[in-house]
């Protein structure tokens, strides 16, 4: 334990000891990179694995959606040959009043001809202009009439002009008695000579084609969906998970739960089909960056060695060295005396430090030296200024004495001057006060200058403007009166002619500025710069002038703690003006 300049006590081995908050600070690090390499590590394995499936599925459904692409150009293929089919083109062209059951059922029959050569067609139904129709397995449908003589359901076929219009359940004009759906391809029929629309042809396709290709690829989590919402083909358990979004998006990815555990779904709408593929798979394992988690570690283990490593360090080059100086400096604190430390330090940064103390020791020192030789002076430059004046308390009181002793003779006016001295006196003293308000000390001056009247009353004048706002402000006593004393001695009597002492004081900036001004001889640049620029050791080369005014100056700096306290400006034979700056 070790003692602070203020008296307080600390213990080295405190918790705000540098080495305990180095100690926290690296395994603060430690946790926090340990923390961040769980937390990256399960990001890392975690986003693999998600994108790991995710290529998967997506590589799934574009592979089933190129199959189921291929197998329904097949079926537009087929369509294409049921439209040029010999007895179908008879039907399409006779005349209304030409059309039998005899031209019906050839034409049926020959489109069940062209049907044999493939399977997975539930129906084709071929409309006439004038919606007579051929329908092979006709009778396992039931038709919407009122719908299949509007325009309605004919508008997107219409428009293909005719190429092949994949839909769903015949457009809804004939749905399967059964309620099973069907994939629908749909052709507007142009006559090859007139170019002439002739009549729509509908090709029914079976999902069970889906079946036999999923079973193919052996894919048992796809679910094969109308985009409006219909289940066609696979794990008819998917069907619920379906949603309107997925037939307006490209590839859709998302994570259900199934049986409480993670699962991706993930959806894609085969291109130019009404058809959604949906995917459900769970994430699997061989995306997870096995050699990336152990560089991960290793780097791990490397960082936390370091730490300790520079834990170590810092410990014994910087946390001990610097306890043993602090050790140092309080025995030296203790001690009473100032003395520069030696303390074996491991580094230059350290001595750069042990060095900075040991040249404060020797500047503190230097400054107690300086301050102790100024109080001397300052002391010695007050005895001087105040030797100078007639102080004695006797005297007061025999000024007293004196002035009764003249009234009673009928000596008035020496009663009178006795009484300004005296006046002076009292002022001058001040209870032994160092600091008296502004107005006090210009009543000392009026006093000394009535005084200094009864002599020289034919060429002295004083004037005063002392503001309001700085009458009632402290200043050092006795600072104008030696100024003033200046003046009389040194400025307007050498001059010989009637002079004036301006007094003025003003408050600027916060700084309280007083003025001394009289119209003697003036001082020269040589004279005004010997004044401010002396140093202790030189004031007692000054000229009694010079001493006094130096003295004065001295001990407002003192007061002020400033140098810069002073302004003299003067011309020869015109003025002279010392101004104070508080």
């Amino acid at each position: 334990m070790f003692f602070s300049k203020h008296g307080f006590i600390f213990n080295r081995k405190s918790k705000d000891s540098l080495s305990s908050g180095l100690k926290r600070v690296i395994l603060g690090m430690i946790l926090v990179v340990i923390v961040s390499f769980i937390i990256s590590t399960y990001v890392v394995t975690e986003t693999e694995r998600r994108d790991f499936s995710v290529r998967e599925s997506e590589s799934v459904i574009k592979t089933l959606s190129n199959n189921i692409i291929s197998d329904i150009d097949k079926y537009k293929s087929l369509s294409r040959l049921i439209m040029t089919d010999d007895k179908t083109l008879i039907f399409l062209r006779s005349d209304v009043h030409d059309i039998d059951i005899g031209m019906v059922n050839d034409a049926r029959y020959s489109i069940m001809e062209i049907l044999n050569v493939t399977e997975g067609v539930d129906s084709v139904i071929i409309f006439r202009e004038d919606m007579k129709m051929v329908a092979t397995n006709r009778f396992s449908y039931n038709y919407d009439y009122d719908l299949m003589n509007t325009d309605t359901w004919k508008t997107d076929i219409y428009t293909g002009l005719g190429k092949a219009v994949v839909s769903l359940n015949s457009n809804k004009i004939a749905t399967k008695q059964d309620g099973s759906p069907v994939v629908t391809i749909g052709r507007a029929i142009f006559d090859i000579d007139s170019q002439e629309r002739t009549g729509i042809l509908l090709m029914n396709i079976s999902p069970k084609i889906f079946n036999n290709l999923l079973l193919e690829l052996r894919y048992d989590d796809i679910c094969i969906m109308g985009s409006d919402g219909t289940f066609l083909s696979g794990n008819e358990d998917y069907a619920k998970y379906y949603k309107k979004e997925f037939s307006e998006k490209g590839l859709t990815h998302k994570n259900i739960k199934i049986a409480g555990k993670n699962m991706l779904l993930s959806s894609g709408r085969i291109e130019g089909l009404p058809l959604v593929i949906l995917r459900v798979s769970a994430y699997q394992t061989k995306g997870i960056p096995t050699k990336m988690v152990v560089i991960l570690l290793f780097l791990l283990l490397i960082f936390i060695a370091l730490a300790i490593y520079i834990a170590m360090f810092i410990r014994k080059n910087i946390s001990e060295p610097i306890m043993e100086m602090s050790s140092s400096m309080d025995e030296n604190r203790q001690s009473g005396e100032l003395h520069k430390i030696s303390v074996p330090v491991p580094n230059d940064e350290l001595r750069i430090l042990e060095n900075d103390y040991n040249s404060m020791i020797d500047h503190v020192n230097e400054l107690i030296d300086k301050l102790m030789e100024k109080e001397k002076n300052l002391q010695k430059a007050e005895m001087r200024v105040l030797q100078e004046q007639i102080k004695p308390h006797f005297l007061y009181n025999s000024i007293d004495t004196i002035g009764y002793m003249a009234l009673d003779a009928g000596a008035r006016d020496v009663h009178g001057a006795l009484e300004t001295l005296g006046s002076f006196y009292r002022n001058f003293l001040s209870k032994g006060e160092k600091e008296i308000p502004l107005s006090r000390e210009v009543w000392i001056v009026k006093d000394y200058l009535s005084i200094q009247k009864l002599r020289y009353g034919d060429i002295l004048d004083d004037v005063y403007d002392i503001a309001e706002d700085t009458k009632d402000l402290i200043v050092p006593k006795l600072i104008l009166q030696p100024l003033v004393e200046n003046c009389i001695y040194h400025g307007i009597r050498p001059k010989g002619e009637r002079g004036t002492i301006k007094i003025s004081s003003r408050l600027s900036d916060g700084n309280l500025h007083i003025i001394v001004r009289d119209t003697g001889v003036g001082m020269s640049t040589d004279a005004i710069e010997k004044v401010l620029s002396a140093k202790k050791n030189e004031a007692e080369d000054l000229d009694s002038e010079s001493f006094g005014l130096w003295g004065t100056i001295e001990r407002v700096r003192y007061y002020s703690g400033k140098e810069d306290i002073v302004r003299i400006r003067s011309e020869i034979g015109e003025y002279t003006e010392i101004e104070f700056i508080i």
